[in-house]
């Protein structure tokens, strides 16, 4: 299995917007962060978890015309807010796309761009997609890769994680039952949500994170959905064996 870090900032992107701070300003590009999103990809199926605002960039550089499916962990803009440009995979493939979500996280996407859930328009003027509803714990199937979705506590939201076989994804994630810990069991990577030094009400930061790590005992652990705190080598620097930073472009295989 392939997977590739299409982005690892989090919702203000790294540099930040008017930020004038050391990681903003780096010209080192394991310090400039998209979006968070990642791609899986195992025997000819290509999964895409998000579509963030900066998915055509996200696509030309992976090089990605086709999808088999999208998985939304939630329906926050900097997680949802790019789905337009699924028309053009939509003309590339000359078809509707698939994508799997929360019943809650459905409800939001379709109301905010119902218009592609629409029939197909002319020429793709518009994304077309297929909507289907994911069950925490309760397994699928997307062409010969295994999914099982779990809840992930988000602040005041409910967000989903994602199990890919030996492979999990959580992100924006503050705290994790007892249950998802579970479904966490015997993976081999996680990358994980570690947003920075300091507590935060939404996400994991370092300390907690490294905590949930040390618990998991995965083989690698890989941290995205990071603020412009993180310096990417000053961060890897001091981090334990197994666990490390991110980065915009990232392969990794299991």
């Amino acid at each position: 299995m392939k997977i590739t870090v299409l982005g690892c900032g989090t919702s203000s992107g790294v540099p930040a917007l008017g930020c004038d701070c050391a990681v903003c300003r780096s010209d080192d590009p394991k310090n400039q962060r998209r979006r968070v999103s990642i791609l899986i990809e195992q025997g000819g199926t290509r999964l895409l978890v998000d579509t963030s605002p900066d998915l055509r960039t996200q696509l030309l550089d992976a090089e990605i015309t086709h999808l088999d499916g999208v998985l939304y962990t939630h329906a926050h803009a900097d997680h949802l807010h790019g789905l337009d440009d699924l028309r053009s995979v939509n003309f590339n493939m000359d078809r509707a796309i698939d994508v799997w979500g929360s019943q809650a996280t459905l409800d939001i996407v379709q109301q905010r761009f119902g218009y592609a859930f629409q029939p197909i328009g002319s020429w793709w003027s518009r994304p077309s997609l297929n909507a289907h509803i994911l069950t925490h714990r309760t397994p699928i199937e997307i062409g010969g890769i295994s999914v099982l979705p779990f809840d992930q506590i988000h602040g005041r939201a409910v967000t989903s994680g994602f199990r890919f076989g030996d492979v999990a994804y959580s992100t924006d994630v503050k705290e994790l039952s007892d249950d998802s810990f579970g479904a966490l069991k015997g993976i081999k990577l996680w990358v994980v949500d570690c947003v920075g030094f300091e507590e935060h009400p939404t996400h994991a930061h370092l300390e907690l994170t490294l905590e949930w790590i040390a618990r998991v005992k995965p083989e690698r652990a890989v941290l995205t959905h990071m603020s412009h705190q993180f310096d990417y080598d000053k961060l890897r620097a001091q981090l334990p064996q197994g666990v490390e930073p991110g980065y915009d472009g990232m392969n990794l295989e299991v």
